[in-house]
């Protein structure tokens, strides 16, 4: 599945960035998040690219991890979540289509770790 197009989601770049640490940071507290699905697309490119930082684990790692998301989602990130990944070298998010929304038909998606 191709994830690379960006979508700007009629938002500011400060807004968009908000965004996409809001949403990772609820997946790594969560696990599980349901969202559109552009949002979901550019989430996992996002998240794909903190694990691969946080496997470092090292000084500088974690403080990148600390600036682009929260405190406790990047200790969460690095205590557990990275251990899972150890030996994966990509595809650490799912995304399943759940249907569309009944509101305004928006194809809603269920975005998780694949463990």
């Amino acid at each position: 599945m191709r994830r690379g197009n960006k979508t700007k989601f009629g938002r500011e770049t400060s807004q968009r960035k908000a965004l996409s640490k809001s949403l990772a940071t609820a997946l790594i507290n969560h696990g599980k998040i349901k969202t559109t699905e552009a949002k979901a697309k550019t989430l996992s490119q996002f998240v794909q690219k903190l694990i691969t930082i946080a496997k470092k684990q090292n000084v500088a790692s974690r403080r990148l991890l600390l600036k682009q998301i929260g405190e406790e989602a990047a200790k969460k990130l690095v205590s557990d979540t990275v251990l899972n990944f150890k030996d994966k070298n990509g595809g650490y998010t799912r995304i399943t289509r759940l249907g569309q929304r009944k509101s305004d038909s928006a194809p809603m998606v269920l975005i998780e770790f694949n463990l």
